[in-house]
C-alpha cells in the first residue's frame, strides 16, 4: 500500500459538494482515509477571481501513482472543470502532492507536486494530518509555510470521511 497525499480545491459552484465528492469517489480504492479541515483561500496565481475551499486528504492505495492522477482527473471531469485559464477559476482541481516518499520528473506527473512548498494554502491543511512532512529538497513543510504569506487563509469547515 502507498500514502498518498491530495489536495483538493475548488472557487466555482457548490465548492464544498465539489470538495466532499472527492472523498465520497475513494472508497474501493483508497483506504484508511483523513481529510484536513476545509480553508477558505485567496485565489493565488489569477488573483481576480473568487476564494476557494481548499483541503487535503490522506489515503492508503494499491494504485500507482499514474491511477491517482487518473482517479484526480476522473473527479475533475465529473465536476465539470473546463482548463482554459492556467490558475484559473475551476469547479474543481485534484493535485496529487505526494505518493509515499517517490520523486519522479515524468511527462504527465511530477512527484512530489513541483509547487505544492509554495503554497500555503496546500501546506497549512497538509500539516494537520502530516506534522513532520518534509518535501525533498525543499525541507519541512512547517518550515516552509513559516517562510510564506498565509493571511487571508480562514477555516472554512470540514469534510465527512466514513468510517
Amino acid at each position: 500500500m502507498a500514502h498518498v497525499l491530495l489536495g483538493v480545491g475548488s472557487n466555482l459552484g457548490d465548492r464544498e459538494a465539489a470538495l466532499q465528492s472527492v472523498v465520497d469517489a475513494m472508497p474501493g480504492h483508497f483506504h484508511s482515509l483523513r481529510a484536513s479541515q476545509v480553508y477558505s483561500t485567496p485565489p493565488w496565481g489569477v488573483t481576480d477571481q473568487p476564494h476557494f475551499l481548499n483541503a487535503v486528504i490522506a489515503a492508503e492505495t494499491e494504485l500507482t501513482p499514474l491511477q491517482v492522477l487518473e482517479f484526480a482527473h476522473g473527479c475533475e471531469l465529473r465536476a465539470r472543470r473546463v482548463r482554459d485559464e492556467r490558475w484559473g477559476p475551476r469547479t474543481l482541481d485534484v493535485d496529487l502532492i505526494a505518493y509515499d516518499d517517490l520523486e519522479q520528473d515524468h511527462p504527465v506527473l511530477t512527484l512530489p507536486h513541483p509547487r505544492a512548498h509554495e503554497r500555503a494554502f496546500v501546506l497549512l491543511p497538509l500539516l494537520e494530518l502530516e506534522p513532520c512532512f518534509r518535501f525533498p529538497g525543499q525541507g519541512a513543510a512547517a518550515a516552509l509555510l513559516a517562510g510564506l504569506d498565509a493571511s487571508g487563509i480562514t477555516l472554512h469547515g470540514s469534510l465527512q470521511v466514513m468510517a
